[in-house]
């Protein structure tokens, strides 16, 4: 199965015109930039019009519009996956938004203590403590997230968040991508990744 990973695209969407053919589309979110409804609507549109066989999404920091709501109307080969899975040709993929309210009243930390053990593949917008999330002298990553990412050793995980650490690596069993595509100040699109997993 051969998954090609974008994240921050932050309405440059539409810029990418070049993208490789894959199994999956993963996108772990900010794909808004002031995070208004038309600017998810403009995004939506253009994600279910892909010509992949399944796409995925989560919510960034910056798509707080999604924040109370449900989105209806998918077609079925498109998921939206807010603290949920699905299962595609038996590999489960789960999704944690970063939602900033969820921050301010701990959902977050009680959800990612509850991201299931059989997880293959996590995505969420915001990276582990110390992987792919150093910028500007500081690491911004998550410890929570890292303490289950180590107990649950999923095969994959996707984010983004960090524009300054687009990359991958392998720690352990766990193979670590960061693939925010604008660049930290957003005047250029950085380099999405494509993975093969079993």
């Amino acid at each position: 199965m051969k998954i090609l990973h974008l994240s921050d695209t932050h309405g440059k969407h539409r810029e990418l015109t070049d993208m490789p053919p894959a199994d999956i589309l993963v996108h772990s979110g900010d794909f808004t930039l002031s995070g208004d409804d038309l600017e998810a609507l403009d995004f939506i549109e253009w994600l279910c019009d892909l010509p992949y066989k399944h796409k995925i999404f989560i919510a960034g920091n910056h798509d707080d519009c999604l924040w109370d709501g449900n989105i209806e109307g998918l077609p079925d080969n498109c998921h939206f996956l807010r603290y949920s899975s699905v299962n595609i040709n038996g590999i489960k993929f789960y999704g944690i938004p970063m939602f900033m309210q969820d921050y301010i009243t701990e959902t977050a930390i009680k959800e990612i203590n509850k991201i299931p053990t059989d997880t293959d593949v996590l995505i969420t917008h915001f990276p582990p403590i110390n992987i792919l999330d150093f910028s500007n002298n500081i690491h911004y990553g998550s410890s929570e997230l890292l303490v289950k990412v180590k107990e649950i050793k999923p095969k994959v995980h996707l984010f983004g968040h960090i524009h300054a650490s687009n990359g991958e690596t392998t720690i352990g069993s766990t193979r670590f991508v960061n693939s925010a595509i604008v660049n930290e100040d957003y005047s250029s699109l950085q380099h999405y990744h494509v993975l093969q997993i079993i």
